[in-house]
């Protein structure tokens, strides 16, 4: 079940879901964020790039994680659908 299924069955769980994604994807670190995962950089060097400390990257990382823009698998950072907006950033 894709991230929309999960909160599609509400008006409040959509709420939830909208929110969630538009504060994930408006913040600019956020944003560049994606846009570096889509490059195949990792956490390491993200956080270089951005001159992030490893609490900050984390922080974000995981905004963009309850935001269903990003996941990881297998240690790595990978885009969702939702993350793929970056695109169009």
């Amino acid at each position: 079940m894709s991230s929309w299924e999960e909160y599609s069955e509400s008006i409040e769980r959509s709420k939830e879901y909208h929110h969630r994604y538009h504060r994930a994807v408006s913040h600019p670190v956020r944003k560049e964020i994606l846009r570096l995962i889509l490059k195949g950089l990792s956490e390491e060097e993200i956080a270089r790039a951005l001159n992030l400390s490893k609490s900050e990257l984390d922080y974000h990382l995981n905004v963009l994680i309850q935001g269903f823009c990003v996941k990881k698998v297998e240690g790595k950072l990978l885009l969702t659908q939702e993350g793929m907006v970056v695109e169009h950033l």
